[in-house]
């Protein structure tokens, strides 16, 4: 696999994406949980993809429940929470797992396009990556990155 067009996942409500039709768009990938203390990140993420739709960017949110069993809930019970509490419209996906034996494909390629302190695995929730339009990892942010401090490599991305 080569970049994110090369990866399927399945959305939160139940149908399968194809992520080749996030191609020639910058994209935003993060593992997300509902319960955690970096959930209001949830506002920030929003933020991004109310201000930058429009320039080709999007961002797709993984819920998952592999620290500290932070998303207990079901796809329709995250959905709910997000929209409710957030007021998320960006694209969420079906609940993953993001490091081990049974990670979903597409975060075992992210890990392996971009390590972090904990070298091929992602360390917490809220996690990000910043895919460029050619599909290609380009940077990684770790959980305590707040979306708001990642808008100038998002600005950088977007003109080039």
């Amino acid at each position: 696999m080569t970049n994110l067009s090369d990866f399927k996942a399945t959305g939160i409500d139940g149908v399968e994406v194809d992520l080749g039709a996030y191609d020639g768009e910058v994209v935003l990938i993060v593992n997300t949980a509902s319960q955690c203390g970096f959930t209001p990140q949830y506002q920030g993420l929003q933020k991004l993809q109310d201000d930058f739709a429009g320039l080709g960017f999007t961002v797709l949110g993984f819920p998952c429940d592999q620290f500290g069993h932070q998303e207990p809930g079901d796809d329709a019970e995250i959905q709910g929470f997000c929209e409710r509490n957030f007021g998320v419209t960006f694209p969420l996906f079906s609940k993953v797992d993001v490091n081990g034996a049974d990670a979903h494909p597409l975060f075992k390629w992210l890990r392996s396009e971009k390590g972090g302190l904990l070298g091929n695995r992602v360390k917490w929730n809220f996690t990000k990556f910043l895919v460029g339009r050619d599909g290609r990892v380009i940077a990684r942010y770790a959980p305590t990155t707040k979306p708001e401090k990642i808008v100038g490599d998002l600005e950088k991305t977007l003109r080039s």
